[in-house]
């Protein structure tokens, strides 16, 4: 049994090092997306690992640990645009992003090390396949409540399943050794 904490922290230091060399690329133009253009690009890396799993021989040479890592940078993304809004054109500087990245990936890591204790990390013995299976079953239920207009009876909300999903996709970086 190795050690959740570490790893994790190590898993969601590789993805975040990658976010901040994007942002440098790219800067924040990802910040005009709507939420729900942010969960369809989230079923296109989710999809696309199914697929690898299930033997489709890559076209693109990037693997499954490089979509998953998509997925949880792609997943505080979108919770940063549930919380403040997509927007005309990016405006924001680097280090504001930088700072609501942060936020919402320690609050992530809480709801892990929460969740964690009371599952007894059930993950160590789940199939990376199962991982996979998880993350798509939080993208449908995020399309099913965004088609609903953010509107649920007695289910969790669109934020709550971004952040399981951003949890899955590090358990499943971690069996996959990223960070170590």
């Amino acid at each position: 049994m190795g050690n959740t904490e570490h790893e994790y922290h190590a898993a969601a230091k590789v993805c975040k090092s990658i976010f901040e060399a994007k942002l440098l690329d790219y800067g924040s133009n990802w910040r005009i997306l709507r939420p729900s253009s942010m969960t369809d690009q989230l079923l296109i890396k989710a999809r696309r690992i199914r697929n690898l799993e299930g033997g489709l021989q890559a076209q693109v040479a990037e693997g499954i640990e490089p979509e998953y890592i998509g997925i949880v940078n792609y997943g505080i993304m979108a919770l940063i645009q549930c919380r403040i809004g997509y927007l005309d054109a990016p405006e924001e500087s680097t280090q504001a992003i930088l700072e609501q990245y942060s936020t919402i990936a320690q609050e992530i890591f809480e709801l892990m090390q929460a969740k964690n204790n009371d599952y007894g990390e059930a993950w160590r013995d789940m199939r990376l396949s199962s991982l996979t299976d998880m993350v798509l079953n939080r993208i449908h239920r995020i399309k099913q409540i965004e088609d609903n207009q953010g509107k649920t009876s007695v289910s969790e909300g669109i934020e709550s399943n971004y952040m399981d999903m951003v949890n899955y996709a590090l358990f499943a970086l971690i069996k996959l050794g990223v960070g170590k």
